[in-house]
């Protein structure tokens, strides 16, 4: 201190910089902000935000642009104005085939909606997405910076992330309200809300869509009694609010049409990446497939519940909660790319956490996240069971999550803090990734499992890669050859296309990947007059075979050989 008694700078002293002076009082250090470093957190925070701004407008021109946007949205907006119109709820069909799959109260709740035209609600709805992608990125950027400074930095690096996730874009590009669903569920799971208050988020959420009631469970197992009672009652009270408001509509969907999963579309496609798609792509039989999967999905969620309460009692709320939302996505029966955000906020948590095996596997979730590893690595999945580990990758990376539980069960490789075992770390990691990928190359695939079937659909039909024996109403009309179903193959590295035409006759048309798999049903499609055409791709047809049924469901035609010719070719 000088003679007047004013503190007086202390030097920087060797090692870390130290900035702020010594209280000649007491002794201790008071800290003060280093200019140089807050102009480089600034500049690193203005850069990452304006880089989320530029990617969300971006992503928000690019939805508007498509002739398909929002179609979710689309879905909600006409089941309401049908439901206003004195129509029941869910007899809604939108034009792409679309109905309305959520409970009563969702309808309560976006009920709002129709006092605006659809185009502004639709620019409003984007806006109001990347707002809650900012909402969900700041506690958990909070939680990544737990103990440090730089929580904005933090927080904008998760929203960045988050807005370049595969869930994210499809939440803008349908319309979906997933994001706000794990919002609210979040806020309540991490204990950001007021504690009088916890739990009731939890309950409304699970209102609008049922799979946050695993929360409900999860404060049970951490002891938070009152958080689950106020969820519980919550989740009741706006479900009878829904039954008062919209008696007809609640007794329809809780008394059958809940249970109607087929109303949400084809589960056994790529883009249902639960425990329950992964299965129904394997070629389960569908007699064993409900006690198998129940089963599964109860282990699943025993071990991701006793580790979110470990988790909660270290402290680490936001991890216990972000585990608890990957094992709503791993056990629901249907979790569309979409309903896949909790396992990006695990990534990002993986990626902040100490040790290489838990960063190397943050680094890899995040990766298939963001892009889709079957789409992207076809060239080099030459076997079936790669090809299976790649098309599928979201969902096991969910399921060893909950399992892991963030390396509370089982990790890859050891955390070390010393600096030169950094180097053997990483080479486990690296060996262990490579035995997981040998191993799904050298398993046969059950007979009935087909990891990259996909039929195609109306949509698809401008595609020419797709649909290439014929293309407009007179090029298939020379095409059809007066059969029941008339073919073309084409074979590609890792699958084989289909494409053709079927006569007037046929009714159905079904294909089975081999012996014993599950049939999948092949859409006939009427693009323009003629003939109805077909496409489909398959990863193998050495054991395939083609079925067209008659109007009165026996086969008229059956095609097999043909099939296993064009895949040896």
């Amino acid at each position: 201190m000088d003679r007047d008694g004013r503190r007086l700078p202390v030097a920087t002293r060797p090692g870390p910089r130290r900035v702020g002076w010594s209280d000649g009082h007491t002794g201790l250090w008071v800290a003060a902000r280093d200019p140089m470093l807050t102009t480089v957190r600034d500049r690193r925070l203005a850069l990452l935000w304006s880089a989320f701004a530029v990617v969300a407008l971006v992503s928000i021109a690019l939805v508007l642009r498509r002739e398909d946007r929002l179609s979710d949205l689309h879905i909600y907006y006409g089941a309401l104005l049908d439901l206003r119109a004195g129509r029941p709820l869910y007899g809604y069909v939108a034009e792409n085939g679309g109905p309305f799959t959520y409970p009563p109260f969702a309808a309560l709740v976006l009920w709002p909606i129709t006092l605006l035209s659809e185009p502004v609600v639709q620019v409003v709805w984007l806006l109001a997405t990347c707002a809650a992608v900012v909402a969900v990125a700041v506690p958990v950027g909070a939680v990544l910076a737990r103990g440090r400074s730089g929580r904005h930095v933090a927080a904008a690096v998760v929203a960045l992330a988050l807005m370049l996730s595969a869930p994210v874009q499809s939440n803008l590009r349908f319309g979906q309200v997933s994001i706000f669903v794990v919002l609210l569920a979040l806020l309540d799971g991490m204990e950001v809300v007021p504690p009088r208050l916890r739990g009731v988020l939890v309950g409304v959420a699970s209102a609008i869509k049922l799979t946050p009631l695993l929360f409900v469970l999860y404060f049970l197992a951490a002891g938070r009694y009152r958080d689950a009672a106020r969820a519980a009652a919550t989740f009741v009270a706006c479900a009878g609010l829904a039954a008062v408001v919209l008696p007809g509509e609640s007794w329809t969907y809780w008394a059958g049409t809940v249970l109607q999963t087929s109303r949400i579309g084809n589960l056994a496609s790529l883009g249902n990446q639960s425990l329950h798609g992964m299965l129904l792509r394997l070629g389960v039989e569908p007699v064993s497939l409900p006690l198998l999967w129940a089963g599964l999905v109860a282990a699943i969620c025993a071990v991701a519940l006793l580790r979110a309460r470990q988790l909660a009692a270290q402290g680490l709320p936001g991890h216990a909660a972000v585990l608890v939302g990957c094992a709503t996505v791993a056990a629901s029966p249907v979790s569309w790319t979409h309903h896949q955000v909790w396992p990006v906020l695990a990534a990002m948590l993986l990626i902040g956490a100490s040790g290489v095996a838990r960063r190397a596997a943050g680094v890899a979730l995040l990766t298939a996240m963001v892009v889709s590893l079957g789409a992207a690595l076809s060239a080099v999945s030459m076997r079936p069971g790669v090809q299976f580990l790649f098309e599928n990758a979201r969902a096991l990376g969910v399921v060893a999550l909950c399992l892991t539980g963030f390396g509370g069960v089982a990790v890859v490789a050891a955390r070390s803090r010393r600096p030169r075992a950094a180097g053997r770390a990483w080479l486990r990691t690296g060996v262990a990734a490579a035995t997981a990928v040998a191993f799904f190359a050298v398993q046969p695939l059950p007979a009935g499992a087909d990891p990259t079937f996909k039929a195609y659909a109306l949509d698809d039909v401008v595609n020419p890669r797709y649909f290439f024996v014929c293309r407009g109403p007179v090029a298939c009309a020379s095409y059809d050859t007066g059969g029941p179903v008339t073919f073309g193959t084409r074979t590609e590295k890792t699958k084989v296309r289909v494409n053709g035409v079927v006569s007037t006759e046929v009714a159905r048309l079904e294909y089975h990947s081999a012996p014993g798999g599950a049939p999948r049903v092949i859409p006939l499609l009427s693009p323009y007059p003629g003939p109805r055409v077909f496409s489909f791709r398959s990863a193998t047809m050495t054991h395939g075979r083609l079925v067209a049924y008659g109007a009165d469901g026996r086969p008229i035609a059956t095609f097999d050989d043909e099939l296993a010719a064009a895949f040896g070719q």
